[in-house]
């Protein structure tokens, strides 16, 4: 029997960004395979969360699990993300996989972001608040216009405070010294950062309605210091 032709996923657009939404998840931007980019696949749309979106949703997954569940977000939104892959007739992708992605560059094709000094992409409403889960790759070559430049909140930002705000100076336009980060994190007087964030990335004065709340923070910076996501 012949295989039947893949259907193009931008017909049920509104359901799967309907299935995303109800995981605290958002469609960031539809982008083009480019021919053997993902072995099988044509198109595919980027999925990630704006603030602390998928939060809520990570908590009650997780009062489901066994204690100390490792990668608690990644193992989250791999369920999260098959489920929804396996309703549409995609495959779900992670950038916690190898072989690695390269979802950095799917990020600026897809959404047109550049980074921050930080590094982290910066996005026009949710600033430095927010982050890719993951892909839904398909079969079909879909129509895909690429994304209008957004503006770029870092181009007009005076005196860049995102460089000079942490107490270790890991940050600078010569890019992150992660020794000295994780050094003062492992140390007493990195509380400040381990219950309250990163002070580099809280000292950016965009999008602060988008920041994560201070349980987010603290969750991630644990599993940063101790070489875990």
């Amino acid at each position: 029997m012949a295989r039947p032709e893949p259907y193009d996923p931008r017909g049920r657009e509104a359901e799967i960004v309907a299935a995303l939404a109800a995981q605290g998840l958002a469609a960031r931007g539809w982008f083009a395979l480019d021919d053997g980019e993902v072995a099988g696949f044509r198109s595919a749309l980027l999925v990630g969360q704006a603030g602390a979106s998928i939060w809520p949703h990570v908590r009650r997954w997780l009062d489901s699990q066994p204690a100390d569940v490792a990668h608690p977000i990644d193992q989250w939104a791999s369920a999260t993300l098959n489920a929804v892959a396996a309703a549409f007739g995609a495959r779900a992708a992670f950038p916690f996989e190898r072989p690695y992605l390269p979802f950095q560059r799917w990020a600026v094709r897809a959404e047109g972001l550049r980074p921050s000094p930080l590094g982290i992409l910066m996005h026009p409403v949710y600033g430095l608040w927010h982050a890719y889960r993951g892909a839904l790759l398909f079969e079909a070559e879909t129509a895909v216009e690429p994304p209008a430049e957004p503006v770029h909140l870092c181009d007009s930002c005076v005196g860049k405070p995102c460089l000079s705000a942490c107490p270790v100076e890991a940050w600078s336009p010569g890019g992150f010294n992660r020794e000295a980060c994780m050094g003062h994190l492992q140390d007493v007087r990195g509380y400040r950062c381990m219950s309250g964030g990163c002070m580099a990335r809280n000292a950016c004065p965009e999008a602060v309605a988008w920041r994560y709340p201070p349980e987010v923070q603290a969750h991630h910076q644990a599993y940063f210091r101790d070489g875990r996501r």
